[in-house]
């Protein structure tokens, strides 16, 4: 007979029978983030587990630092080289396994750089041999402010030329497919080449007579060397810039100038007409001043420097030099005269240094001394020939003073130096408080 089974065995056996195994869930699941947001190595990556389920992780990076790990949060990984890297989460528990991989596409590091190089010089036209030095790009993008050309895309740039004068900017921009990086150079363009220069008689030679010391002023630019040529005249330099040329005598004559800045050659001309020498100098518009205006306009002259002396001047060093020294007691005109330099001081004026004599015919009409010149004399003198002529008085008659009715009124004089000439007076003139009197002058020159 069979033994019943009993009760709570029975009751084991029916929940053996009802009990179905149930696997616990399990995601694999994770986010990066790149520092700087940037793919180009070397790169650091944040990684964030965010896996649900798991007890156990395994991290594979490949080509990464650290190469793997087993913590739940790795935290960062560094990348040194570019191209693809795996990433592989693999994470269980008692129950499941699985994983999850994505690849990181990591960019080449970049280093731009070019040279920029000119060559010959940087006077216009300018060329510009361009190297360019940049790693890790794959592409290139070149920009020439005003050059020809004006851009290229190539890692082999071409030459450029700048022909306008200023400043260039030469930009590369280049990419590694995932950043740009940029850099750029300035190239600075001088003027072209230009030559050209003025030619003109010196302060002295205005008359263009012989013998003439003519002044050469260079206006070029951009040269490297200069040569100076000229027919029948003396260079004072033939190099230099700023130059003089002599003339002893009479004629038309060529001056040359020719340039050079290691990329072309320029030549000018200019021609210059010297006259036969009249041995007379002709100055015109002289004013001099009464004797209350020799502050304002000036009483004294000098016929060899051609110019007016007031009574502030400093006459330290050019008193030597003045030759004429009007005296007017009014603006009535109704006494005035020419009186040597060295007398300057009896005629309310202060002393000249270093005086010297001149000898006057203010008054021809009561000289008395056998001279006469007119105003057609004077007007038509074209040499010195008609003041060799003259023959000044030693005595104190050609020192009278002459008033405002003759007009125009002839002065003759002497200088101590020997040189005579003829004083013009053509006006007399009043003006607000003072006045002045209006002259040309003829002289022998200072030869």
């Amino acid at each position: 007979m069979t033994k019943p089974i009993p009760y709570i065995l029975f009751a084991l056996l029916l929940l053996a029978a009802c009990y179905k195994e149930v696997n616990r869930p399990l995601t694999v699941d994770f986010a990066y983030v790149l520092a700087d947001s940037s793919h180009t190595v070397p790169i650091s990556v944040n990684i964030a587990n965010r896996s649900t389920g798991a007890t156990s992780f395994k991290w594979t990076f490949e080509g990464g630092e650290p190469a793997t790990s087993d913590y739940e949060n790795p935290g960062t990984v560094s990348f040194a080289q570019a191209g693809p890297h795996k990433i592989t989460l693999e994470a269980w528990n008692a129950d499941t396994r699985n994983s999850k991989t994505i690849t990181l596409e990591l960019d080449s590091a970049v280093q731009v750089s070019f040279d920029a190089e000119v060559q010959v010089n940087d006077y216009s036209p300018v060329q510009v041999k361009l190297t360019n030095n940049t790693t890790g790009a794959s592409s290139y993008n070149w920009t020439f402010q005003d050059g020809e050309p004006a851009s290229a895309n190539t890692a082999v740039p071409p030459m450029v030329t700048f022909t306008k004068p200023g400043p260039h900017t030469i930009t590369l921009q280049v990419s590694n497919g995932g950043q740009t990086f940029t850099a750029s150079k300035t190239i600075t363009v001088k003027q072209p080449l230009l030559t050209d220069f003025t030619l003109n008689p010196g302060p002295f030679d205005d008359d263009y007579e012989a013998p003439l010391t003519a002044v050469l002023n260079g206006k070029s630019v951009s040269y490297l060397t200069q040569q100076w040529q000229t027919t029948g005249g003396v260079l004072t330099s033939d190099t230099s810039s700023d130059n003089t040329v002599y003339f002893a005598n009479p004629g038309t004559y060529t001056v040359t100038l020719t340039n050079t800045n290691g990329k072309g050659s320029q030549t000018v001309n200019k021609t210059i007409t010297v006259r036969p020498n009249s041995h007379l100098r002709t100055i015109t518009d002289v004013k001099l001043g009464i004797s209350t205006a020799h502050a304002d306009i000036g009483c004294f002259y000098s016929t060899r420097l051609r110019k007016v002396y007031r009574k502030n001047d400093d006459l330290t060093k050019e008193g030597k030099e003045i030759d004429l020294v009007f005296f007017g007691l009014s603006r009535s005109f109704t006494y005035n005269k020419f009186v040597s330099p060295d007398s300057a001081a009896s005629y309310t004026f202060p002393a000249i240094p270093g005086a010297t004599v001149t000898r006057f015919i203010n008054k021809q009409e009561q000289c008395y001394c056998g001279v006469s010149f007119s105003e057609s004399d004077f007007d038509n003198m074209q040499n010195d020939a008609p003041l060799q002529a003259i023959q000044m008085p030693n005595g104190a008659s050609g020192g009278l003073q002459f008033d405002q009715t003759v007009l125009p009124r002839i002065i003759l004089f002497q200088t101590a130096d020997g040189r005579k000439g003829a004083i013009k007076i053509k006006d007399y003139v009043l003006e607000g408080s003072t006045a002045y009197i209006m002259a040309d002058i003829k002289v022998q020159k200072y030869e």
